[in-house]
């Protein structure tokens, strides 16, 4: 039975990860059709309404993606609750469950102030688009390493070069990804209409800062892909039983830059919008998933139904699958 429970885990735990995924993605549509304002300054109500009845665009928008963040809460909830039975005390799905439920109302928290304090549409402030950003990433993480965890992974202790090469791989791509999203602020409160037209826009001295990061983030995502690169290589060549995460992590990193740049010749279209932050989001999971099985970590496995962690033989050279 508690086999079959942990199976089914997994299963809802990626499939609620999906799920965030969905809700991320029509949240930064509410951002790029200019609907944040769609339900006034009012939370949790909609202009005062349970249920908006008048047929705005904006406000249709707006509640749809309060909606989805409504029901992403029983989601994430059962997440938790479901951890704690399936799983033994100390394991680390148990934790990453508990704080996905975290993170997760510091993330409507973070939504109800944007909206009280009329942060949205042309009042967007970029402190609380960073802050939202990073938020919505540790929540990411949190899902994915709760994922990760109860399909029966190995628990990790960061140590070594591959550790701190880890950190600072997500530390980069997290600024990056608060970097992209201001720009794409910047591209929905200034829309350039030629290619020369955003570069003189992104390049005055006077500039806002929604285009002045506009302009940096091309270069920031170059210059963090080549650290993620060498990370990834570094990770596969030292261990080739590794080489599925860490080249899942090489395709996102490509296909990321390449999106990124017909997003610029485009000049951000909504629809590229939406795409490039999906190949974010991905690119993030699989980054999170190659540093949890970094090998260079001492590891713990917990063993079927036991709550007392066995050490792994180092010396016969063994590792747990991934």
């Amino acid at each position: 039975m508690k086999s079959f429970s942990r199976a089914a885990f997994s299963k809802y735990a990626w499939g609620v990860l999906a799920f965030n995924l969905a809700v991320i993605l029509w949240g930064a549509f509410v951002r790029a059709s200019g609907s944040g304002a769609g339900c006034g300054n009012h939370w949790p109500l909609c202009n005062g309404e349970v249920i908006p009845h008048s047929p705005e665009t904006a406000k249709l928008i707006e509640f749809t993606h309060r909606a989805m963040t409504g029901l992403d809460t029983p989601l994430i909830l059962l997440l938790a609750v479901f951890a704690w039975r399936a799983f033994p005390r100390r394991h680390p799905a148990r934790t990453t469950a508990i704080l996905s439920v975290l993170f997760l109302v510091i993330e409507a928290l973070i939504g109800a102030g944007l909206v009280l304090l009329e942060k949205v549409a042309r009042n967007a402030s970029a402190w609380w688009q960073s802050a939202h950003l990073l938020n919505t990433l540790t929540l990411l993480t949190c899902l994915t390493l709760t994922a990760w965890f109860g399909a029966g992974h190995a628990a990790i202790r960061p140590r070594g070069r591959a550790a701190w090469m880890a950190v600072v791989s997500v530390v980069i791509v997290a600024l990056l990804g608060v970097s992209g999203a201001i720009a794409a602020l910047g591209d929905t409160l200034f829309p350039a209409k030629s290619l020369a037209a955003g570069f003189a826009q992104d390049w005055d001295p006077a500039a806002n800062i929604f285009l002045r990061l506009r302009a940096l983030h091309p270069l920031l995502a170059a210059a963090a892909g080549a650290w993620v690169l060498y990370f990834a290589f570094s990770i596969a060549a030292r261990r080739p039983e590794l080489r599925r995460p860490a080249f899942t992590v090489v395709a996102c990193v490509a296909v990321q830059l390449m999106a990124g740049a017909v997003n610029l010749l485009l000049l951000a279209p909504v629809p590229m919008q939406l795409v490039h932050l999906l190949l974010a989001d991905l690119l993030w999971i699989s980054l999170i998933v190659l540093c949890a099985s970094t090998p260079e970590w001492p590891r713990r496995q917990l063993t079927p139904g036991s709550a007392h962690p066995e050490r792994e033989p180092r010396s016969a050279g063994l590792s747990p699958s991934v």
